[in-house]
């Protein structure tokens, strides 16, 4: 039996302008087996990824035989908060998942984890990603008279799970992932065991944790801090994790094929106290800011972040070039979202209730700002007219990315190539419009060396993913390059998350 409450939303928001000046991850996931506060460990760790989605959260947890649920729109904190909701979350061991919708279609019927009696019994499922093919075999399911209650890829997963011939659940797991392409880091439950497992290239992080008996699979290490649990190790690309109560069962059921993991991670989506393929993300980002800082170093009074994700990098930044680091942009971290109707007006003052300048250190002073990425530039803008009015005399813009000239398909939402600021314009147009005195973005193997390689190297070379620096989509987009006409609106960018 599953429980659950039909009208579990959250406040309704409305969404900044400037919010769509970021990439935005598509989700995190947790799962937890054998665990006696399954459910509230859950909640904290979709607390610690509460970055990687912020627009729904859901958890399915079981107590051995029956399934309960809640799933509600807005924050982890605004679901998950009273006693009734915990209370009714019972059982040792539960999925979670936090959501960010990019579709535009934020109904309950997309908040994962998704629930179906199967012919095996219940299945919850949750994933972090993006499936490539998903239109096309949602299309070929619903033709075999499949019935579908959301708009989102996972519920393809489910369906492929559910008409598999196979019937051991292990089996039609791998069956069902096998027809899938794209991205994926995917975690399972049933009455009796915990599945986790990444797309054959890895390009989602997916790690194993252990506390005290209880098995855990999270997103991000940071998941497993929050509840005082052992990182154990990342599940490997096209790794199948089984957990029940005889323990952990690794297979590898897929091809094995290059990995891809995606290199943004670092960049910007993780947190920086997070460890993500065996390396530091913090780390990495200062490493990212010492190589900007040799490629592109300037003369400057003053290193100032834009923070919070530009902070690592501005220091190494910092480091590598002797120039003093100083926090010139404080931010607001209580600023929530806005109830507020977007005027004109209150669009441009947008910008100042999550950053201030600080005028003491800003003023009289050539300033290098740091930043993570440009993508459409508009917050970038008002960051770089809100430095200038605190008096700075130059304004020096360095970003820790190559410049954002391609979408990506695997599982992170960023603007068609028309609205990417970096594919329409080169750097000195784009200086102008920023109103900077000069702009430079980290070269692609500055990147690399950043992150441990000596340079990008070839394809066959290649262990990261960066289409959405070079446009290297090394997987097939059956989806994009579907010329039907006839499907909705709303699944032409069909996503897991």
């Amino acid at each position: 039996m599953l429980t659950t409450n039909p009208f579990a939303f959250g406040p309704v928001h409305l969404r900044d302008e400037d919010d769509d000046d970021k990439p935005k991850e598509e989700c995190g996931v947790v799962g937890i087996f054998n665990d006696p506060d399954a459910a509230s460990h859950t909640v904290l760790g979709l607390h610690a990824l509460q970055h990687r989605g912020q627009e729904a959260a859901g958890i399915v947890s079981c107590d051995g035989e029956s399934f309960h649920s809640h799933r509600g729109l807005g924050h982890v904190s605004e679901n998950f908060k009273s006693e009734e909701v915990m209370n009714r979350l019972a059982g040792p061991m539960a999925i979670g998942h936090n959501r960010y919708s990019t579709s535009g279609d934020k109904a309950l019927r997309n908040v994962q984890p998704f629930y179906a009696d199967l012919a095996f019994g219940g299945l919850a499922l949750c994933h972090n990603g993006n499936l490539t093919n998903a239109v096309t075999l949602r299309r070929q399911l619903v033709g075999k008279g499949c019935i579908f209650s959301s708009t989102s890829d996972t519920e393809v997963i489910m369906q492929l799970v559910a008409r598999s011939d196979f019937l051991n659940v292990e089996d039609r797991i791998v069956d069902a992932l096998r027809k899938v392409e794209g991205a994926y880091s995917l975690v399972a439950l049933t009455a009796t065991t915990m599945y986790g497992v990444r797309d054959p290239h890895g390009i989602r992080p997916l790690v194993l944790g252990y506390l005290e008996g209880a098995h855990i699979l999270a997103s991000e290490t940071c998941a497993l801090d929050i509840i005082g649990a052992e990182y154990v190790r990342d599940v490997e690309p096209g790794e199948l994790v089984v957990i029940d109560h005889e323990g952990v069962r690794s297979v590898k059921p897929f091809v094995p094929t290059q990995r891809r993991f995606c290199i943004f991670e670092y960049i910007y989506f993780a947190r920086p106290d997070s460890s993500v393929e065996g390396t530091s993300v913090y780390h990495a980002r200062k490493r990212i800011g010492e190589e900007l800082a040799r490629e592109s170093n300037v003369p400057a009074d003053v290193i100032v972040p834009v923070p919070d994700s530009g902070v690592p990098a501005a220091l190494g930044y910092s480091v590598e070039s002797g120039i003093p680091f100083e926090f010139g942009i404080i931010r607001n971290h209580y600023v929530g979202r806005t109830f507020i109707q977007p005027t004109q007006r209150t669009r441009d003052l947008g910008v100042k209730r999550k950053h201030n300048a600080n005028r003491a250190f800003l003023e009289g002073k050539r300033v290098v700002l740091v930043d993570d990425s440009i993508v459409r530039g508009t917050t970038s803008t008002k960051i770089v007219q809100m430095v200038r009015q605190a008096g700075a005399t130059e304004v020096h813009m360095r970003i820790s990315s190559p410049p954002t000239t391609w979408p990506c398909f695997f599982g992170i939402d960023t603007p068609e190539r028309e609205g990417l600021l970096a594919a329409q314009h080169s750097i000195a147009e784009m200086e102008k419009l920023l109103g900077v005195d000069s702009l430079a973005f980290i070269s692609l193997d500055g990147l690399y060396r950043a992150v441990g390689e000596a340079e990008r190297g070839s394809d066959r070379e290649r262990t990261y993913c960066d289409a959405c620096f070079t446009g290297d989509y090394f997987l097939p987009l059956a989806d994009r390059n579907d010329t039907d006409t006839t499907q909705p609106k709303e699944l032409s960018r069909l996503r897991g998350a």
